[in-house]
């Protein structure tokens, strides 16, 4: 890897470094150890406590290395993203009880979002990496969550429809994609009326953005993001309290472009294609109105319950227009619902499909890569909670209850065709700091989907 293209947390195979060895409480004192450093630690009161760094010195005093307590089975796989907030600037090579994402929580721990500070506080701390470091997954990784952490915790003010639509147009260049942006009142003439009626009201136009990678007879995956660059909620207004982090509301967006990242860096043989309805929210003259009845690209007609259930009505359209072509796989991310976070918090985000064993592989995969998510159903019951007296639908399920599963079910309606479809209702953001996860905008549940495409779309 030339210097160039490797990560700045990624020092260089023949780095001089100090070694952290990394030890449980269990395991201690764990085996080639020095005595020395066996000896210092035990007269420091070191046993291997999860969390707990100790610097050991050598002769003269000079810190030769350093212990750091990992947690044992069962604990906080991200735990070595500590690390780099703790050592001093250096270059260091981690040793003995290393966890399966080791490597990986000590990169996303070097994360910082600083652009909008006037001198970076960021200190050099990187990682020597070991011979069974596979790198290349490494950086394609750190690269995607990286891409997803800065697209969301980017502010509004600079990070608009056409914003997001630049990022897009990024990365179908670097990969070698086709893009095609259907921008203002041309949704009306290509037939998006809700993605139009969503956008209309704010300054920066909607648009549609439609990229495509891949020969056309690999097997079909696409993704949809909602991009709602803002949410002010419409002219159903959000309290000021609810409109704090609504510059996440385009969580989904990111999401679906991070793991598009994944899947042409490890160039799995597939049709890719990524949609992102993106929007802001607004109020003005021209918003569209609680009772409004909209009429749907696939020709659902729908009564505006509420208007701050905007993100189904896009994604409504995006999905009609990737379902026309029956993918094998449709996968859509959103930051849908409060309810999700109410059910299952926010570092669990709820997953919907019938496909049980896209499920089954899902969750085993979630687990293997500790990036959790949970199933939920697709209560078909509940659809009653969606009937309008005036239209085929209403965009805000009756009554309050399961809202998470009422927006699932309402898009759903927008999907026939699609061999298997997968919902994520994700909340794309740490409300507060832990090791290699920090405050701000998150990658939820992409690591989890590159593995299971890996697994079946790879060579």
């Amino acid at each position: 890897m030339s210097d160039a293209s490797r990560p700045a947390f990624l020092a260089p195979a023949d780095a001089e470094s100090l070694p952290v060895w990394c030890v449980s409480a269990a395991g201690f004192p764990p085996e080639g150890l020095p005595a020395a450093a066996r000896a210092f630690a035990s007269a420091a009161g070191f046993a291997g406590e999860s969390g707990k760094l100790l610097p050991v010195p050598g002769e003269g005093g000079a810190v030769v290395g350093f212990l750091f307590g990992v947690p044992g089975e069962g604990g906080d796989a991200f735990a070595l993203g500590a690390l780099p907030g703790l050592l001093p600037a250096g270059t260091y090579r981690l040793e003995g009880e290393v966890p399966a994402q080791g490597a990986l929580a000590f990169a996303l721990g070097t994360y910082k979002f600083d652009r909008y500070r006037a001198a970076s506080k960021t200190k050099a701390v990187r990682l020597k990496p070991g011979a069974t470091l596979d790198v290349a997954a490494l950086t394609r990784t750190f690269e995607a969550v990286s891409l997803v952490r800065d697209l969301v915790n980017t502010p509004s003010n600079d990070l608009g429809p056409a914003d997001i639509e630049a990022a897009a147009r990024a990365l179908a260049a670097r990969h070698g994609g086709e893009a095609r942006v259907i921008v203002g009142d041309a949704l009306l003439s290509e037939n998006f009326p809700l993605i139009h009626a969503v956008g209309r009201a704010a300054a920066r136009a909607p648009r549609l953005i439609d990229l495509t990678f891949g020969p056309v007879d690999a097997p079909k995956v696409t993704l949809v993001g909602k991009g709602v660059a803002f949410d002010t909620g419409g002219l159903d207004i959000k309290t000021s309290a609810g409109m704090l982090l609504m510059k996440k509301d385009m969580g989904g967006a990111a999401s679906a472009l991070g793991l598009a990242h994944l899947i042409l860096s490890r160039g799995l043989k597939v049709r890719l294609r990524v949609l992102i309805p993106a929007v802001e929210n607004a109020i003005s003259a021209d918003a569209f109105r609680p009772g409004d009845v909209l009429r749907s690209r696939k020709g659902l007609t729908v009564e505006i319950g509420n208007t701050d259930a905007e993100g189904r009505l896009i994604l409504a359209d995006a999905l009609d227009l990737a379902d026309a072509e029956s993918p094998d796989l449709l996968i859509d991310f959103a930051t849908l619902t409060g309810a999700a976070r109410v059910a299952l918090g926010p570092q669990l985000p709820p997953a919907y499909t019938d496909d049980d064993a896209l499920a089954e592989d899902l969750a085993r995969h979630a687990t293997a890569v500790a990036d959790p998510l949970w199933r939920l159903p697709l209560w078909r019951p509940y659809m009653s909670m969606l009937e309008s007296k005036v239209a085929d639908i209403n965009n805000a399920g009756s009554g309050g209850f399961a809202g998470s599963i009422t927006a699932a079910l309402f898009l759903s309606r927008f999907v026939e065709h699609a061999k298997s479809w997968l919902h994520l209702d994700i909340y794309a953001w740490n409300p507060s700091s832990k090791p290699g996860r920090p405050e701000g905008g998150e990658a939820q549940t992409i690591r989890a989907l590159d593995a299971l495409l890996a697994e079946r779309y790879g060579a």
